[in-house]
């Protein structure tokens, strides 16, 4: 009888946690049962390999493109993925909350979605894809639309009647429409490339409809009208909850503004009791380098310093005022400005490898670790439930990229010279042959190197950034991001190695002597360059004084040094991995022309008579580039 009892008990005891179990599971899905089978819906039309890794699980969280607020879907994103599958049109019916679709840079084919059911809808970008058909007349009734990309599609048909007051953006080019553009104040509003290589008649084109032209039917009339009649009413209540968010808005800015006053006085009055009870009770944050999202930060992670001696407090970091310094491949990073007037960099990591926070604080270290005049240190790192921050020193002359291709052709650009470049190209081999040399590299040493990835301190010092991230980013989104993962040998064969670093330095160095955009610097570019390719058939076909720089070109002196660095810089591009020379050997040959560069630096310099000449490393000699 007790046996029984006893066997009654753990019953109702493993009852209860599985209970439990199944309401924590149903916690962490991240959206419904009908909103998950829409996006596994798609991703069965889609055929596509990294979507079928990425969208497995049941947290919304972990859906590669996907933004959940609370248990719906209100974001998809997925741009230059190579998608090449159709969409059903209604395949979006289920995702009635959706804010934000784009599925720019695919190869998507079909009519476009019906979107009657996402009235939600405020940015809707299919551009570049091969849709056909008409553009969705459902597209009309979304009266918060404010962006539609449309461009460089197979569109035939009319462009529907559009006069939502909430459009701001729109371009519906190089696609087959035809027709006279509606007369409607929003339609209007646009300059004539939003329509253009289409066979499209009226303002804002230059074009003049025929008389068989037909502006609107009966038909187009009444149902403008209809719509005017919605928006109206739609402004009306519009404008009312607008007069009530503003009042609500400015009550709660002047409750916040009071908080910040009041946690000021406390850090200057040194009341740490009282600014630990405030953060307590939840205190909302100012937006500054991390935004609301960030609340309750301080209590989950600590800054971890790498020379051990905290040079400020996560406080400090998170109060500091901050600019945004761009939206890189694997986080938000920003410029802070701490309290006693020094600057930071802030990167907020994300497409990371599923580690534990053990794991992800080692890695760190061992990235941290890694110190050379040429690598841009890093401070500090942290890792909580819901940020992981990257810290560094703020590297105040920006890029490479920026001091390679900006101001062309523009009285503003200070001409980028040989002796400069070369610095740059020597700074750079030596970091990536420290990055090599060190034993607890991992299979490629940085993974990621790039003109962006290369920073210019005061000292016109060039300092290489987001090395080693290979560590801990997914190597799913590594695959698809990463410019070693480009190398000819993991096209061919799926593998990358130290030679795949040499190879990026090899495209690097092109980019510096050709002065041309690379594609592995801006993939979206229409005038990037597949530079190893593009210099291999130039040295090939003989037209090799054409490929350098017209800032180079004009410096007699250099063409003996640039030609070596060119030679370098073809067998760093090799296709086979084994015939490229290790970083060691490139800075070997690197400095080997510096010491050839200082021999011959005296010659003339054909941009300015010889009374007037300054050393080719002098960035302030002033001329206007030919191109």
């Amino acid at each position: 009888m007790k046996f029984f009892k006893l066997l009654v008990i753990v019953f109702l005891v493993v009852h209860d946690y599985l209970v439990a179990a199944q309401d924590n599971a149903e916690i962490i899905i991240g959206f419904t049962e009908d909103e998950r089978n829409a996006l596994l819906a798609l991703k069965a039309g889609f055929h596509n390999a990294f979507l079928d890794e990425n969208w497995q699980s049941f947290n919304c969280m972990n859906w590669y493109g996907v933004r959940c607020n609370g248990s719906r879907v209100v974001g998809l994103t997925l741009e230059s993925l190579d998608i090449a599958g159709e969409i059903k049109v209604d395949a979006l019916f289920n995702l009635s909350v959706l804010s934000v679709l784009s599925f720019r840079n695919n190869s998507i084919f079909g009519q476009l979605m019906d979107f009657s059911k996402d009235m939600e809808l405020s940015r809707l970008d299919l551009s570049r894809n091969n849709f056909d058909g008409v553009i969705s007349p459902s597209l009309v009734n979304l009266v918060r639309l404010e962006s539609l990309q449309l461009q460089e599609n197979k569109l035939t048909g009319a462009i529907p009647w559009f006069d939502q007051s909430s459009l701001k953006e729109l371009n519906v080019s190089n696609n087959n429409l035809s027709g006279p553009i509606p007369n409607t104040r929003t339609l209007r509003s646009f300059n004539s490339s939003s329509y253009d290589h289409n066979s499209l008649c009226g303002p804002p084109t230059s074009t003049t409809c025929g008389p068989t032209s037909h502006v609107g039917d009966t038909s187009a009339g009444s149902n403008k009208s209809s719509v005017d009649a919605t928006l109206i009413i739609v402004n009306v209540i519009g404008s009312i909850v607008l007069v009530m968010l503003l009042i609500s808005f400015y009550k709660k800015n002047k409750q916040l503004n009071q908080k910040i006053s009041e946690r000021n006085n406390v850090i200057r009055e040194g009341d740490k009791e009282k600014l630990e009870n405030d953060e307590e009770k939840g205190d909302e944050m100012s937006s500054t380098v991390i935004d609301h999202q960030a609340k309750g930060l301080i209590q989950e992670g600590k800054l971890v310093f790498v020379d051990g001696e905290p040079g400020f407090e996560l406080r400090d970091l998170m109060t500091a005022s901050a600019e945004s310094l761009g939206k890189g491949n694997f986080g938000n990073t920003y410029k802070a400005r701490l309290d006693d007037g020094r600057h930071v960099t802030v990167k907020r990591l994300r497409d990371l490898k599923p580690l534990s926070r053990d794991e992800f604080l080692n890695h760190l270290k061992i990235i941290a670790a890694q110190k050379h005049p040429n690598l841009v240190p890093i401070l500090a790192y942290l890792h909580s439930n819901d940020e992981k921050l990257l810290v560094q020193k703020f590297i105040m002359n920006g890029n490479l990229f920026t001091r390679l291709h900006g101001g062309r052709g523009t009285s503003d650009r200070i001409p980028f010279r040989w002796g400069a470049r070369l610095a740059i190209a020597h700074g750079v081999a030596r970091a990536m042959e420290y990055l090599h040399m060190n034993p607890n590299s991992s299979l490629v040493p940085h993974g990621n190197l790039k003109s962006s990835n290369v920073l210019i301190d005061e000292n016109n010092m060039p300092l290489v950034s987001d090395y080693s991230l290979t560590l801990i980013i997914s190597n799913t989104i590594a695959v698809h991001r990463m410019v070693s993962f480009k190398s000819p040998e993991y096209l061919t064969s799926k593998k990358v190695s130290k030679k795949s670093d040499v190879w990026s330095y090899g495209s690097l160095v092109m980019e510096l002597l050709t002065g041309r955009v690379s594609i592995l610097s801006v993939p979206q570019d229409d005038k990037a360059v597949d530079l190893c390719t593009w210099v291999h058939r130039a040295v090939r076909e003989e037209w090799t004084a054409e490929i350098f720089d017209l800032e180079l070109m004009v410096q007699r002196s250099a063409i003996h040094g640039m030609l070596k660095l060119l030679q370098l810089a073809v067998r760093c591009c090799d296709k086979v991995p084994e015939k490229r020379p290790n970083m060691s050997e490139v800075v070997k040959e690197v400095e080997s022309i510096k010491a050839l560069n200082l021999d011959s630096d005296s010659e003339e310099d054909l941009s300015f008579d010889r009374d007037q000449s300054q050393s080719p490393t002098d960035d302030s000699i002033s001329a206007t580039p030919s191109r």
